[in-house]
């Protein structure tokens, strides 16, 4: 079966920059919506009134921590849905989650402690700070409060209920300014509020990337997420002058490295392995899962190449919201499930009692500690609502849980290694419905713990994102992996079709997704030019991807000339049915059952080609720098020749590397070098900015270049999952992973 192909025209149109919003109104732009709770996955919530926790003004605020509790939650008064989810008064209570609070407390931060306890806070910057204390007959702390030099609050409300069924508990609100070093005891059940914690703020602003691109000065910058509109792709709009292409293939998803071109863009989708699926629900563990429900299936979890074993390693869901398991496999077809100590006769890796709602595996290429080569970022029940994480010296023994920040259920993280930094993919919602939330670190441990007013709107779907004629319903964004591939971050957007869970949990059918690519080069803004899915649930009955279509974090591995692509899909069962035979939820309905996983193929670079005509084309290139010596090429040439000219940045070509001396290539081929006669190599040219004009014969396709440094064709960019024959994170190998994949493959 040919790739599809989705014929644009060679230039893309940039979209106009659009007049900012109203500064308070970015600020505010996160909790405008309520977002949808964590335990089942529902419609889009209507927005909540403005004046959300991001919007709260805290200028002047205290720098307070807890005395002797350094690890002591951060928890928000917030009436966003995600947030009060998990609003939380007290440590050891479960008051908070479903309470009301007056509106004056909205957006104020607090700490969640034990509630019979008193509690000792240190300011650590001058400034105000809030205090709710109990003034009920029954616990009133007025006097004490008042003592401590706290007064109540301008325009506070009248004694409220706070918690609890019993109308004699009241709380009132109360303010004080604090001294540098000043220590105060509270009494207990009193929250202390409104102060400003110590954060470890995303560094990006003004950071120069890889390929020229420079950030902006606001960082995670303001998105508008109330809008439909697509959002604009800075790093389109407003090119660098010079691009470095030191790091990576050149791929030609966009026109980033294009001046002017007659060639035509197409893209192009993976095509399913037929004989999918490469693992399905076969053991005990698998089977077992919430409701009897069987998954074998990465929910994103995380497929990577091992170049010590000489292996893939899997890490997927055993059961539906079981446990994470481990399987192992040469081929990447058929999988080895070992028997690991954790739990004897199975290959389960994490202990029972963690839930895996959703999670990643991602290994670490730049760990200083070998007993953290892996990470886990996880979320699952049982934890308030917050994320869960686990390091490992091999991926299979993991140590004890820490836990992160307040976040959606379906949320996942990965590894930014241009920038070296770990982003946080967060579920969330928006005047969109369901949506992503970003936030990101250096550290991975210290970055899990975000403060619930940190993570800054990201990503959601919009207008040109069509509606499935199956469905009807308006498309959502229900989660976003992504990875490194090359000079870029690839990622795959999950596009909830529909319909919302019950519809299809009473049928006993999953609901239907789709997976379309997405491409970064800055990290943040993506750019999604095809919004055609490029795997896409099956519909029909009996097909063991009908539903639910979902992408791995690694999104694809290596092998030679191909990308494999691993999904997961769900058959679903219609004999459980929600409201029929005691399925009295949808998370244990026939919506969630049979889970398994395959795989998908694409040519190696082969996002997007640009198609010469009849008459051939030619492509000239921005201004680029290199310090590599050798120019190659991924391309079809199978009627002609292909050639290419180095230029100066006025478009004159540079002797020798003129047209007239380029040897010609014909053929088709993932990694061709293009070389000129009395000519050694480029290394005179590095560091200087030149241009590349590329002449294409008749039906000719180009998919990307690149400058090596050596004659072996290495890209020294990215190569997601990795691949046979690949030693690192890296491309250092060129051709020799092409020889490797083809060794491994002759092996039994």
């Amino acid at each position: 079966m040919p790739a599809r192909a989705t014929p644009l025209p060679s230039r893309i149109m940039k979209t106009p920059a659009r007049p900012a919003p109203p500064a308070r109104l970015l600020a505010a732009a996160f909790l405008l919506a309520a977002p949808l709770a964590a335990a089942e996955p529902a419609a889009a919530a209507a927005p909540a009134p403005a004046g959300g926790a991001a919007g709260h003004d805290r200028a002047g605020a205290a720098c307070v921590e807890v005395v002797g509790k350094p690890g002591a939650r951060v928890n928000i008064f917030s009436s966003d849905a995600t947030l009060a989810s998990s609003r939380y008064y007290y440590s050891d209570r479960g008051f908070g989650r479903r309470e009301k609070f007056p509106d004056g407390l909205e957006g104020l931060l607090f700490y969640e402690l034990p509630f019979k306890e008193e509690h000792t806070y240190r300011c650590t910057r001058a400034g105000k700070v809030t205090a709710i204390v109990s003034v009920s007959q029954k616990r009133d702390h007025t006097a004490k409060i008042l003592a401590l030099g706290f007064a109540p609050s301008p325009g506070a409300p009248a004694p409220f209920q706070l918690f609890g069924g019993n109308p004699v508990d009241r709380f009132a609100v109360f303010e004080k300014n604090l001294r540098d070093g000043e220590t105060l005891t509270l009494p207990p059940a009193a929250l202390l509020a409104g102060f400003e914690p110590p954060r470890d703020r995303p560094a990006g602003a003004g950071e120069l990337l890889h390929n020229g691109i420079r950030l902006p000065g606001r960082w995670p910058p303001p998105i508008d997420w109330r809008t439909d509109e697509p959002p604009g792709v800075p790093w389109l709009e407003n090119r660098p002058a010079v691009v470095p292409i030191d790091i990576g293939r050149q791929l030609f998803v966009d026109d980033f490295l294009i001046e002017t071109t007659d060639l035509e863009r197409h893209y192009h989708h993976p095509e399913k392995f037929p004989g999918n699926p490469v693992l399905k629900p076969e053991t005990q563990i698998e089977k077992e899962g919430r409701g009897g429900l069987a998954v074998a299936a990465p929910k994103s979890g995380g497929l990577w190449w091992n170049p010590e074993k000489q292996l893939f390693e899997l890490w997927y869901e055993a059961g539906w919201v079981a446990t994470v398991a481990y399987a192992d496999s040469r081929d990447g077809i058929h999988w080895r499930r070992p028997g690991l100590p954790l739990r004897p006769g199975t290959n389960q890796v994490l202990p029972s009692e963690i839930l895996p709602d959703s999670w990643t595996v991602v290994p670490d290429p730049d760990a200083t500690d070998p007993k953290k080569k892996f990470k886990i970022f996880l979320r699952g029940g049982g934890t308030r609502g917050r994320a869960r994480y686990f390091t490992s010296p091999d991926g299979l023994d993991w140590g004890p849980a820490g836990e992160g920040g307040i976040t959606g259920d379906r949320s996942t993280m990965f590894y930014n290694p241009f920038r070296k930094k770990w982003i946080f993919s967060l579920r969330w919602n928006s005047p969109g419905g369901r949506s992503r939330a970003y936030w990101e670190a250096s550290d991975f441990e210290r970055g899990m713990k975000w403060l619930p007013d940190e993570p800054a709107p990201w990503a959601r779907a919009d207008r040109l994102d069509p509606p499935d004629p199956r469905v009807g319903d308006r498309p959502q964004l229900y989660n976003l992996d992504a990875v490194a591939y090359e000079s870029l971050m690839l990622g795959f957007f999950e596009i909830l079709h529909g319909p919302e869970n019950d519809v299809n949990a009473r049928k006993g059918i999953p609901k239907f997704t789709g997976l379309n690519f997405a491409y970064s080069r800055d990290g943040f803004h993506w750019h999604r030019p095809d919004r055609a899915m490029a795997i896409n649930s099956e519909y029909e009955a009996g097909k063991w991807d009908r539903g639910y279509v979902q992408s791995l974090g690694n999104i694809c591995v290596i092998r030679g000339d191909r990308l494999w692509f691993y999904y997961i899909g769900f058959a679903g069962d219609e004999n459980v049915r929600l409201g029929e035979n005691g399925v009295a939820s949808s998370m244990k309905s026939g919506l969630y059952a049979n889970g398994a996983t395959g795989v998908a193929t694409l040519r190696r670079d082969g996002f997007a080609s640009l198609d010469a005509g009849a008459d051939g084309g030619t492509l000239l290139t921005r201004p680029v720098t290199f310090s590599g010596s050798q120019l190659f090429v991924n391309a079809a040439a199978p009627r002609g020749s292909l050639l290419a000219e180095i230029c100066d940045e006025a478009g004159a070509p540079i002797p020798p590397f003129t047209l007239a001396n380029c040897i010609p290539f014909t053929g088709d081929s993932t990694l061709a070098g293009l070389r000129w006669q009395n000519a050694a190599g480029l290394s005179a040219l590095a560091g200087k900015p030149v241009r590349i004009r590329f002449h294409l014969p008749a039906a000719a396709r180009l998919y990307s270049f690149w400058v090596s440094r050596d004659a072996t064709g290495r890209s020294d960019g990215y190569v997601a999952g990795g691949g046979p024959g690949y030693t690192g994170a890296t491309d250092t190998v060129g051709r020799a992973a092409l020889e490797a994949e083809a060794r491994h493959s002759r092996k039994p």
